[in-house]
């Protein structure tokens, strides 16, 4: 089974948002601001969301940590056969032992073989799916303080 690639990706979309507010909330002046005023006001706030939060929607993402390691297994059949077939040949001292003891390795290795590269392609998913969840995360704390700020200074947001 090909690995996938990491969901993170998903989030790269927000990176290219030149205004981050407009983009993902409706935002009313409730006080009669200006569009000028508006405009600077969703400016500050996303500043002030993100020294509060650490998070900016603009960057591009990151993860928190590195992914776990790609290595897979190969040879596991080829390596199994031929370890059988040579313990098989000393324990039973002919061909046929040989044999029978190349089919087992084979059959031992490509178990080892799938059991490995499987705990690869899992571990590597519940990796992107904890990055993926930190990144929503970060995300959501980042919009609520957007939206207290905003909210602070007279908008009505939705």
């Amino acid at each position: 089974m090909k690995l996938r690639r990491p969901l993170i990706t998903i989030f790269f979309a927000f990176a290219g948002s030149i205004n981050y507010a407009s983009a993902d909330m409706f935002i009313f002046p409730a006080q009669g601001q200006t569009a000028d005023q508006q405009e600077l006001d969703e400016f500050r706030c996303q500043r002030w969301a993100t020294d509060r939060t650490g998070f900016n929607p603009l960057a591009t993402p990151t993860t928190t940590t590195p992914p776990p390691s790609q290595r897979r297994q190969t040879g596991g059949l080829a390596g199994g056969a031929l370890g059988g077939a040579a313990l098989g040949a000393i324990i039973g001292d002919s061909s046929r032992a040989a044999g029978r003891g190349a089919i087992a390795g084979a059959l031992i290795g490509g178990v080892r073989q799938n059991r490995t590269n499987t705990r690869v392609e899992q571990d590597t998913e519940q990796w992107a799916q904890r990055e993926t969840a930190n990144l929503a995360n970060n995300r959501n704390d980042f919009e609520r303080a957007m939206k207290a700020c905003l909210e602070g200074k007279g908008y009505t947001i939705r």
